[in-house]
């Protein structure tokens, strides 16, 4: 007997939102819409202040800049269509779109675990091998760091969506996320996912692994560099130049961390903790960033504090 069943290929997905929450979606926007404009003013007044005073044109604020960057695009990719989600029910999205998306979610989030790199690297060289620094990070070695780092992450994402294009979707078209993550659309695919989701899982690993044991390593080389200081003086200015570093790596691995570890191993875990877990691995590290740098960073608070006290003064 001839199976004459059609099968139709959807065209768009529907994001839930964060699933058992939805009627309280218009609560939970307050808090996205404030991390939102936190982060795109916050990160607009690093690049904007690192542009306009020339003695903070270094290697340090270069990537200090290409970091502000990458957060406000990766908070626009993800921010927008919650608060779409959220104030408007905008819940469809086009197949293409979604996949899109995920792309440049993905992409920007690897470029950040890059970026952390290069920084920590630029933190080594001063105080390990001070003599050199001017030689080894000119602003020629900078641009390489960044296009080096930005290469990875579009080279080691475009397999995902690829993969994707090549599975049948006819059913499966509910997404329970605020956004369009890797997993959450492979699991909706009318067919067998292993290649998708072995490829996902090697590749998070893959960079997690080799970008933390990098910044591992350069800490354990600045620590050992430090307390070989006789100047107790010398010591704490050298581990102060690494605080804002140190805690802007806190708050991009560690929810991070759990997110990933929530969605993989957590059977147990509620959906809802999934989704809001990996809504704030993107959210909150763009917000905080901004803040951190801008409180531990002497050359960044006193700029900002001096344009502020300008523009209070030339309103009288």
């Amino acid at each position: 007997m001839v199976n004459d069943t059609t099968h139709h290929y959807i065209s768009f997905f529907y994001l839930v939102g964060i699933p058992g929450f939805e009627n309280f979606h218009y609560l939970i926007s307050i808090p996205v819409c404030l991390l939102f404009v936190l982060t795109l003013l916050g990160n607009s007044i690093v690049i904007a202040t690192i542009k306009l005073e020339p003695s903070l044109h270094q290697p340090m604020y270069f990537f200090l800049c290409m970091l502000a960057m990458n957060d406000i695009l990766l908070t626009c990719s993800t921010s927008l269509k919650m608060l779409g989600i959220f104030w408007f029910n905008e819940h469809w999205i086009e197949f293409d779109v979604c996949l899109t998306q995920m792309y440049f979610i993905h992409t920007l989030c690897i470029f950040e675990s890059a970026i952390l790199v290069a920084m920590a690297f630029d933190r080594f060289v001063p105080i390990c091998i001070p003599l050199h620094y001017a030689t080894i990070l000119t602003t020629a070695m900078v641009i390489k760091l960044g296009v080096v780092g930005l290469s990875r992450a579009l080279l080691m994402v475009l397999p995902c969506p690829l993969l994707i294009k090549r599975l049948p979707y006819y059913t499966g078209y509910i997404i329970p996320h605020t956004y369009c993550e890797h997993m959450a659309v492979v699991k909706l695919a009318s067919a067998n996912t292993f290649i998708n989701r072995a490829y996902g899982i090697s590749a998070a690993l893959s960079v997690i692994t080799l970008d933390v044991w990098l910044i591992a390593a350069s800490y354990i080389k600045i620590l050992q560099a430090v307390f070989r200081l006789s100047s107790q003086n010398a010591r704490s200015k050298a581990l102060g130049t690494c605080a804002a570093h140190v805690c802007t790596i806190l708050a991009f691995y560690t929810p991070a961390l759990f997110s990933f570890l929530t969605h993989r191993i957590g059977k147990n875990v509620p959906p809802s903790v999934h989704i809001i877990l990996a809504s704030m691995y993107l959210l909150v590290p763009p917000t905080v960033n901004p803040l951190v740098y801008g409180v531990k960073t002497k050359q960044i608070r006193d700029r900002v504090l001096s344009l502020f006290s300008h523009l209070k003064i030339a309103e009288y």
